[in-house]
């Protein structure tokens, strides 16, 4: 699914449609450069979700937890870390298996440790305006 917007703001009418289209799934991948709207999307998915904390990106503590109508929510930042040794302690396995959701930024350094089974959320900027949110359940 190809989702186009023209606005980082417009991110925001996009979290409907993916939850929905993720289905069951509750690992979430988000793939795109420095400042193409991962966070604010993650933000967007959060409040769809029903958190009404202040969702912030964890780029220092990795991962951040909030409570959901009934969920809790992962958001995790692994573009700070080393290998995945630092991902094995902070003990992943529990987060990801939990079936609670969990948002993952920088999937890339981890790629060993990922579940068979989530939704890939690819952003993609074109003239700083235009961007393209590919969304693929895997």
């Amino acid at each position: 699914m190809d989702i186009q917007i023209h606005s980082v703001e417009e991110l925001t009418n996009a979290a409907p449609q993916i939850l929905e289209y993720a289905g069951t799934n509750r690992i979430f991948l988000f793939y795109g450069d420095m400042g193409a709207g991962k966070t604010t999307l993650i933000k967007a998915l959060c409040a769809q979700l029903g958190v009404i904390d202040e969702v912030t990106s964890p780029t220092f503590s990795i991962v951040n937890e909030y409570k959901a109508d009934g969920n809790t929510v992962y958001h995790f930042d692994f573009y700070r870390i080393k290998d995945h040794d630092e991902a094995l302690d902070l003990g992943y396995e529990e987060y990801f298996f939990s079936d609670n959701y969990c948002f993952i930024e920088w999937p890339e350094k981890i790629s060993a440790l990922i579940p068979d089974q989530y939704t890939g959320v690819r952003i993609a900027v074109h003239d700083n305006a235009l961007r393209v949110i590919t969304v693929e359940n895997i």
